[in-house]
């Protein structure tokens, strides 16, 4: 058999990432049921919202966060996607303002294909995010599957006067992003053999960075509501948040930060399949105002990122709380606003 520094995963995978993820549109068709549905009224968060995780109140003033995100390898190293996958499901209970208790893994090995010396690596990487999370992983299930996937199910908890949601933003919020959007194109070109060196170090570092910053994001009263920048892109999750608190968001498209290097790989025509199939499920609901380079936005505001950003709305009185937080915890780079909140207009989203 290959040796195991020879063998690239994304080889053995048609999808990378969270761009494996459904379409939102083929989601809903998906999940809908017209059965009914028994109600749990210790069920804050479920099947009803489209938010990051499941969230069931335990106490009168606690709750307990569930969520699970898994997916196929998204770069060529092992160690690295399993650091990737992990920290990628623990930032759905960072983006609702918990702090994380326990994960369990999720493995899907081609057994007959790939050693089992990479999928120990895949664990390893995992463990290794999951202690500086200070959690254990605590066990996990695995299969024989066709191709290589990994990822976590992961328990939280938080107070319930701090639980964030993606769908509470206030008109007048403004919007606040924590990472840079262009990660699917980055991984792309990694997984083409594109990509350059420095780059492929930008692109590792953006993706294991854990968003840990989400459990004091969510102790801040001035936080209306928060999600996480995942598979279905900024524009994508940005919709949600906007539609689900019945607002339209303006966004300022030169203040979204990107990956400086992007532009050079949106220039050479490299983007995901999964960039197109959620710009189908957003491009009703959004308007690019003519200032706006309308290819390089299409390339990036679908983009799905994998362990994105921290997506935050915010009262704009509370602007330099904010700003002093994201300083004193090395987000320096992100202070400025990259759009706000108003009133419903008959698009969702307004870029300019």
């Amino acid at each position: 058999m290959t040796e195991d520094t020879d063998i690239r995963l994304t080889e053995y995978s048609h999808g990378a990432g969270c761009g494996c993820k459904i379409a939102p549109l083929v989601l809903e068709d998906i999940i809908k049921t017209d059965a009914p549905q028994k109600a749990f009224k210790e069920l804050l968060v479920g099947n009803g919202a489209n938010d990051d995780a499941a969230v069931y109140q335990i106490s009168e003033t606690e709750a307990i966060i569930s969520t699970t995100d898994f997916f196929m390898p998204i770069v060529d190293d092992a160690y690295t996607f399993g650091c990737i996958a992990a920290a990628n499901a623990i930032s759905d209970v960072y983006a609702m303002g918990g702090e994380p208790m326990m994960a369990l893994a999720i493995l899907g090995w081609p057994v007959d294909t790939l050693p089992a010396s990479l999928a120990r690596r895949v664990l390893e990487g995992a463990r290794s995010v999951c202690a500086t999370a200070n959690i254990p992983l605590a066990g996990g299930h695995s299969i024989d599957s066709k191709e290589p996937i990994f990822g976590l199910s992961v328990n939280g908890r938080v107070q319930l006067a701090h639980l964030k949601q993606n769908n509470t933003a206030k008109e007048g919020d403004v919007l606040f992003l924590t990472k840079p959007i262009g990660l699917g194109i980055l991984s792309t070109a990694a997984k083409r053999s594109q990509i350059e060196p420095e780059d492929l170090k930008v692109l590792y570092t953006q993706l294991t960075k854990l968003n840990n910053l989400g459990a004091q994001l969510g102790k801040i009263e001035a936080v209306h509501a928060m999600t996480d920048v995942t598979g279905f892109g900024l524009g994508g999750h940005l919709i949600e948040m906007a539609e689900g608190s019945n607002l339209t968001a303006i966004i300022d498209y030169q203040k979204v930060p990107k990956l400086e290097m992007i532009k050079k790989y949106i220039d050479l025509n490299i983007f995901p399949d999964a960039t197109s199939r959620n710009w189908k499920s957003i491009e009703k609901k959004l308007t690019i105002e003519s200032t706006v380079d309308v290819l390089e936005a299409f390339k990036l505001l679908p983009d799905p990122q994998t362990n994105g950003g921290l997506l935050i709305a915010v009262n704009p009185q509370n602007v330099d709380e904010i700003c002093e937080l994201f300083e004193s915890n090395g987000y320096g780079d992100f202070i400025e606003p990259i759009g706000k909140l108003v009133a419903k207009e008959e698009k969702v989203m307004i870029v300019r």
